[in-house]
């Protein structure tokens, strides 16, 4: 197994403890409003989780050399920087913001307007996280299959997930959030006010 390999499995392990911690969290606010989502938002989640599939079984086996590319080893130490990157802003974006996070779209009963932390530069720090933690992964892992992929599927439920939570938020906390979105990007952190 290679070191990108290796790199690629250990922050697979990490991302998933912190998913796993915070989901657990989360199950005590329940309640609230939950829109409904688009079937294309399901399926991107479905074709990034088989991405994550993909990637565990290239990583532990060669069924899918057939589909490798060569990419020169310092983009694959990009990759893993970005990796690193993806996966702290991951768990930054949980730790900030606490039990308002929910795996579907919902503003729980309690929920807050969260702009400290992280968000306090950007308002989707964890779609951000797996943007980077996507293309990291096609860096990383150099196969058609286990690599790009899982940034293709990534883009497409970002792009649909992204405008459906903004409008709950607006719809939620009105002025406040219209004025917390003229000083912070929404993927990217914004430098000009």
């Amino acid at each position: 197994m290679g070191t990108f390999k290796i790199i690629y499995l250990t922050g697979l392990g990490i991302g998933s403890i912190i998913r796993v911690i915070y989901t657990k969290s989360r199950r005590s606010n329940t309640g609230g409003q939950t829109r409904r989502e688009s079937v294309f938002v399901f399926l991107f989640m479905i074709v990034w989780g088989v991405s994550q599939i993909l990637a565990l079984l290239y990583c532990v086996s060669n069924r899918l050399s057939f589909a490798d590319y060569l990419l020169p080893i310092w983009l694959q130490w990009i990759g893993a920087c970005l990796y690193a990157v993806s996966i702290v802003l991951l768990w930054r974006s949980h730790a900030d913001l606490r039990h308002n996070w929910s795996a579907i779209l919902q503003i729980k009963q309690n929920h807050s307007l969260i702009k400290s932390g992280v968000y306090k530069y950007i308002r989707h720090p964890m779609y951000a996280a797996h943007l980077l933690w996507s293309l990291a992964q096609a860096l990383l892992l150099a196969n058609w299959l286990a690599g790009p992929l899982a940034l293709v599927a990534m883009i497409g439920f970002v792009s649909l997930r992204v405008p459906c939570e903004e409008q709950l938020m607006l719809e939620r906390f009105g002025k406040e959030y219209r004025e917390y979105k003229r000083h912070t990007g929404s993927l990217f952190p914004r430098f000009i006010d």
